[in-house]
């Protein structure tokens, strides 16, 4: 907070590689997250002498990563996909209906609405409870709960949807 570049960097270090995936997970495009993931360093190097609980350091990280995925999607340069399967996966030997389910998931997911896939993906895969994730975005828990909600009734349509066409296409038939 006194303006040491080595402690900031050895801060952002240990928390640079969760900030990269909340950004790969809202914004579904490598390189749209790695722009909004720097621009979230720079706003934290900016803002930190701000930062009135330094307990809630990570939380503070995560609404700047958070906001910064947000302005990256208004500019709409590029359109959003990136695998939620980590090339780990791809390359262990995974079974192929494992990987066409992840990636049946994946599609789904990434049909969501910018919202909803974020508070989705601050629910499962950070494990954050309604009251930290409306904390983290500065909204109603309510509001939480609501996106949380509708973002899984579209995953289920989705998925529905996706089982329908699988469906049809193995039958032979066109839609």
């Amino acid at each position: 907070m006194r303006g040491d570049h080595d402690a900031f960097a050895a801060l952002i270090g240990t928390a640079a590689n969760r900030m990269y995936a909340l950004a790969c997970l809202i914004l579904r495009d490598a390189d749209r997250a790695e722009d909004a993931t720097q621009e979230a360093i720079v706003r934290a190097w900016r803002e930190l002498p701000r930062l009135r609980e330094a307990a809630r350091f990570d939380a503070w990280l995560r609404r700047l990563v958070v906001n910064a995925c947000y302005d990256e999607a208004r500019r709409g340069r590029r359109r959003a996909e990136i695998s939620l399967v980590n090339l780990s996966d791809r390359s262990s030997g995974d079974p192929s209906g494992a990987l066409a389910e992840r990636d049946r998931i994946e599609r789904a997911f990434r049909r969501l609405p910018l919202e909803q896939r974020t508070v989705l993906a601050l629910q499962h895969y950070f494990e954050q409870s309604h009251a930290e994730i409306a904390a983290t975005l500065e909204v109603p828990v309510g509001t939480v709960k609501s996106r949380i909600r509708y973002g899984l009734v579209a995953m289920r349509a989705a998925l529905a949807a996706d089982d329908r066409v699988t469906t049809v296409a193995s039958d032979g038939r066109t839609a």
